[in-house]
């Protein structure tokens, strides 16, 4: 994955700026994002009593890296006019984004 696989999920300028263009901050923060993401989405299903919890910190998290449409799926899915298979796929979506710009940066670093 590299840069021309990102899809728009995340804005990724929002997050650097956010950040100050701090690598460490940004690595950090989309790094704890990608380990809560296995965290939730085992609690993104109707079944589990903790649903409505995981969407909302979701939803906070989303918007914090700069997810806004996952963010956005998620307020909707609070409100009950979006479900939780738009959240779970919009989800996926930001954490292919994530995946395909640490990449991008990664290959960034070692040309120097």
């Amino acid at each position: 994955m590299a840069r021309r696989d990102i899809s728009g999920a995340v804005d990724f300028a929002y997050l650097e700026g956010f950040a100050m263009d701090d690598s460490t901050v940004i690595d950090e923060v989309l790094a704890l994002f990608r380990e809560q993401a296995a965290l939730w989405t085992p609690m993104l299903d109707k079944s589990h009593p903790g649903w409505m919890d995981a969407v909302h910190t979701v939803k906070g998290a989303a918007r914090g890296v700069g997810a806004f449409a996952l963010g956005d799926v998620c307020a909707g899915a609070e409100a009950g006019t979006r479900s939780l298979g738009e959240v779970r796929t919009a989800l996926d979506a930001a954490l292919l984004d994530i995946a395909a710009y640490a990449h991008e940066r990664a290959l960034r670093s070692l040309k120097g």
